[in-house]
């Protein structure tokens, strides 16, 4: 059974001191942006203490937290086609179902609980019985993860001790609640800049721009709350399932972190990271 953390439980304050936080947004393919971003960050010296990531930021974060580098994420979701992670399922639940992506987790994820990664991590998930937003943080990996991950309609929810869980960005997508007492400095790898899209030929289109907006609405509060906020606008030229340009997505976020923690530097003293 996984441990959870829910806004309505006691404030879990400063129990635990972290020098620097993480925390990855979800976006889909977007995503591998945040792979980028942790190589720039590894690069300048910056390793965070600790992780909370939602969707695509909760396996950018889960892999990362496993031991793996940054580059050698971004071969592992890669090599598969954005097809083999999914597969066709009965409408009545989603349209797509996961299974090349829990697939793939189950061989690469060295760690099958929480305890087990190098680096703490707090992934989240909407409780859509309950209508409101559950951090998991002990016990089992893998499922969590996917429910993190599962996109209203378009994927299947995902069933952990008899709650229905669909992707965390539905209520926060910037999920900093549970680090943000906890940490000296935090740094935000954002990858749903809006821009304007045109041309919605596809249901799954329309689904995935009617999501982005959804879950955007709270970003601009939460902005402040970060030493480093990185948002890169190029990467609104890229859809969530833009699975086959992972490498310009990766390399959009790794030049975009090395961009801020420049200009944070010549603001700061270095020390201050």
């Amino acid at each position: 059974m996984s441990y959870l953390i829910t806004p309505e439980m006691s404030d879990i304050g400063t129990r635990i001191g972290y020098a620097t936080g993480l925390v990855l947004s979800g976006g889909g393919a977007r995503g591998y942006s945040h792979l980028g971003v942790l190589k720039a960050l590894n690069e300048e010296g910056i390793f965070p203490d600790v992780i909370s990531g939602t969707s695509a930021g909760a396996i950018a974060g889960a892999l990362y937290a496993d031991g793996y580098k940054p580059q050698d994420i971004l071969k592992i979701l890669s090599k598969n086609s954005r097809l083999d992670f999914m597969s066709i399922t009965l409408p009545r639940e989603g349209l797509l179902k996961m299974t090349g992506m829990i697939d793939l987790l189950k061989e690469t994820l060295r760690a099958k609980t929480f305890e087990d990664l190098k680096v703490k991590l707090f992934v989240a998930a909407t409780d859509l019985n309950n209508g409101k937003i559950t951090y998991f943080s002990n016990g089992e990996l893998l499922l969590p993860i996917i429910a993190s991950a599962s996109i209203p309609v378009v994927f299947r929810p995902v069933l952990i001790n008899n709650i229905s869980y669909v992707d965390g960005g539905v209520i926060d997508n910037v999920p900093v609640y549970p680090i943000e007492k906890q940490c000296k400095k935090m740094i935000c790898s954002y990858v749903n800049p809006l821009g304007r899209r045109n041309n919605f030929t596809s249901l799954l289109a329309i689904a995935e721009r009617s999501f982005h907006l959804s879950v955007s609405k709270d970003v601009a509060a939460k902005k402040k709350k970060f030493s480093i906020y990185i948002a890169p606008e190029e990467l609104a030229e890229y859809s969530a399932f833009n699975q086959d340009k992972a490498s310009d997505i990766f390399e959009i976020g790794y030049l975009a972190a090395h961009r801020k923690i420049e200009e944070y530097r010549a603001l700061h003293s270095e020390k201050e990271l």
